[in-house]
């Protein structure tokens, strides 16, 4: 069974430490137990998703 592309929200915990792609495309490197950003580019709330996940085909 694939398991579905995670998003998280602004403000939600960091799952895991890595890097992260926002709805704009930027990459952040997030720590364990961080919170999401806001999104680098308009400074507003985004959903980010890790990047080492691919979409389920």
């Amino acid at each position: 069974m694939a398991e579905e592309t995670r998003e998280y929200r602004t403000g939600q915990g960091v799952p895991l430490t890595g890097e992260y792609i926002c709805q704009s495309g930027e990459i952040a490197k997030l720590n364990e137990n961080d919170s999401f950003p806001r999104c680098p580019v308009t400074g507003q709330e985004t959903t980010w998703k890790h990047e080492n996940e691919e979409p389920s085909s």
